[in-house]
């Protein structure tokens, strides 16, 4: 048998008599009669199958359980007066609940800034953020799980079925462990990479941005050779620290000082250029929620 819904109304009375302590007084207060708040007194302790009140002909006192329900009563109460100011709150996007989830490369820099002068601007929206790749962030939009994130992805590219706007542009680097004959070069060409094992994100994290390195070396009629595949770029800058390739990563990653690892511009050469990368804010289709509006006014385009 379930516990019954108990009107506020009853609450309310219950917190008059429990101040007053005097039934005809609590009355007054609640601008009602006496004989219909003894009533709903009573009503309240048939359905809480409690006895809240001592009573006699000459005093009123809370019994143990209701001295222990009457701050939860008040806190009620309180919480159920504050909700129309909250709603409309909510619906300017100044409370609630906002869900990003976000690629590494954003967390560098860019999102650190955002989330701070969002939090401290709207500090009644509980901003939750989720690392996560992009395969990864378009399961929780199908899901609902997320409310929006921040993707990587090649300039032009829009995952089908979402809403987009594009954040940043970045030119893609390579790194080069720092004791490679590369790292004595300025400026690489692409022709110095060609022959260069290369530690890579898997395809299906990031395809757009994949397809167009790899479009990059079958155009100058080279296979690249993957020494070793890694989700994160930090994990990717560490194997590249290691030894183990070079690879090609967001300017924005250059940020990431890793001791034996450093970072160069590459030509393409030839009418060959080297790709860049997005990043845009995604959700899924239709209207952005309030709460996510305000936070684009610290992510503009």
């Amino acid at each position: 048998m379930s516990d019954p819904v108990i009107e506020l109304r009853l609450w309310r009375q219950f917190v008059a008599v429990a101040e007053e302590l005097h039934f005809g007084r609590a009355a007054q207060r609640l601008y009602m009669t006496q004989p219909p708040l003894t009533q709903a007194i009573a009503h309240l302790e048939q359905l809480l199958l409690v006895r809240l009140f001592e009573r006699s002909t000459r005093s009123v006192r809370l019994t143990p359980a209701g001295t222990a329900l009457l701050p939860e009563a008040r806190d009620l109460l309180f919480r159920a007066q504050a909700l129309p100011a909250y709603a409309r709150a909510s619906a300017d996007g100044e409370a609630g609940r906002l869900r990003l989830a976000f690629v590494s490369t954003v967390g560098f820099d860019l999102l650190p800034r955002w989330v701070l002068a969002f939090r401290e601007q709207y500090s009644g929206v509980q901003l939750e953020l989720i690392e996560a790749t992009g395969d990864v962030q378009l399961q929780l939009l199908e899901r609902g799980e997320i409310d929006a994130g921040f993707m990587l992805h090649s300039p032009g590219f829009a995952p089908p079925g979402l809403a987009c706007r594009r954040i940043a542009h970045d030119s893609l680097v390579v790194a080069a462990p720092e004791q490679s004959e590369l790292a004595g070069k300025v400026t690489l060409t692409l022709k110095d990479l060609l022959g260069q094992p290369l530690v890579i994100f898997p395809r299906r994290i990031l395809p757009s941005l994949y397809d167009a390195i790899f479009a990059m070396y079958h155009a100058a009629g080279q296979l690249p050779s993957v020494a070793q595949e890694a989700i994160q770029m930090q994990t990717i800058v560490n194997l590249v620290s290691a030894g183990l390739g070079v690879a090609w990563v967001p300017d924005s990653v250059r940020q990431f000082q890793r001791p034996g690892v450093v970072y160069r511009e590459v030509r393409g050469g030839r009418g060959r250029a080297v790709p860049g990368c997005e990043t845009s804010l995604v959700w899924a289709g239709g209207a952005a929620s309030p709460a996510l509006l305000r936070f684009m006014a610290f992510a503009p385009g």
